[in-house]
């Protein structure tokens, strides 16, 4: 009997003890992808800097940027703050608190984000849920990667083979000459909200290969997989940044600039092969194999491991594709 009393002990202390590990305030850190109620996406990087608690974020669109504030409330709880400043009239300015509340169980995690209404009369919340995102690994071996057929995914000719993500939008993408051309005009006095243009296939790891063209100051996207953006932008004569023609936006930054200027039709050579890209701009390499650690602005889905379909960034200026081929690779 004395024998059981002291087994039952040992378990129960086993027990508290593996109950506390799970519950440490460091199995909040790491990267989380986030899939928001209302269908956007975001990502989370909790971390220590110079002993102390930090965090990076992205909430639907735009960058990954430095949180204002992170901290915890207990072993599972966590809050994250940031703040923009908006102008209400000639002499008030205001600074906008946005709360993030994230509850976490295991590699799980639900919560809200609040923020006030624009005229301060009300509360916004949305709710969330999320998952930690395992280690990238190491970089694939490119040379040793088998490729299927070759897809054309534009014929030239008409959209077939895509279509709009959200088909209430206006799709202001047309064919003119052999080339698909976006184009979002406004209209005088009435705003007018143009959609992205996504294949109706999707894909898993791939080469695309396609040229295009980006008139002064224009800007469009190439989003692979509906997740990760390449971005096409004007950005000849610009110093390196993540946000220039090329880069993975946000993200990764190229390593040399190769754009052309304004105007000029270039090409874009890009790999994706187990949460790695690779970018050949104009014949330079300008990313290469990279870890890509999570969704970019604008991503159709939080699970990275999900195909997707290449979508192409419609509501920012006039930009003109041609060329687009992509080549599946094999499991």
């Amino acid at each position: 009997m004395k024998n059981f009393r002291s087994l039952l002990i040992a378990v129960f202390v086993l027990a508290a003890f593996i109950s506390n590990a799970q519950n440490s305030k460091k199995d909040f850190y790491g990267m989380w992808t986030i899939a928001i109620d209302d269908g956007a996406v975001g990502w989370l990087n909790v971390h220590e800097n110079n002993g102390f608690l930090d965090a990076e974020l992205l909430w639907r669109g735009g960058s990954v940027l430095p949180v204002s504030n992170v901290y915890f409330v207990d072993d599972n709880n966590l809050v994250v703050t940031r703040t923009y400043e908006i102008t209400k009239s000639e002499d008030r300015k205001h600074l906008v608190t946005q709360t993030y509340k994230f509850k976490r169980k295991g590699d799980k995690l639900t919560g809200v984000s609040i923020e006030p209404s624009r005229d301060g009369t009300g509360v916004n919340e949305t709710k969330f849920k999320g998952w930690k995102l395992p280690d990238v690994g190491a970089a694939p071996d490119l040379s040793k990667v088998k490729y299927g057929e070759p897809i054309n995914l534009f014929n030239g000719k008409d959209l077939s083979g895509w279509k709009l993500i959200n088909p209430k939008q206006t799709n202001g993408f047309k064919v003119i000459g052999g080339i698909l051309v976006t184009d979002p005009v406004q209209i005088p006095g009435k705003r007018v909200s143009y959609g992205n243009l996504r294949t109706v296939k999707e894909f898993e790891d791939f080469n695309i290969k396609l040229e295009v063209r980006v008139p002064e100051h224009s800007n469009s996207g190439v989003y692979l997989r509906g997740m990760y953006e390449i971005q096409v932008f004007d950005s000849y004569g610009k110093e390196l940044d993540s946000h220039n023609m090329g880069a993975l936006y946000s993200r990764v930054t190229p390593s040399q600039s190769a754009e052309k200027p304004a105007g000029e039709w270039q090409t874009l050579d890009i790999t994706l092969c187990k949460r790695h890209v690779t970018v050949i701009l104009n014949g330079k390499k300008i990313i290469d194999n990279k870890p890509v650690y999570g969704p970019t602005g604008g991503a159709m889905s939080a699970d990275v491991f999900k195909p997707g379909p290449i979508y192409l960034q419609g509501d920012h200026g006039t930009v003109s594709y041609r060329n687009i081929v992509l080549t599946p690779i094999l499991k």
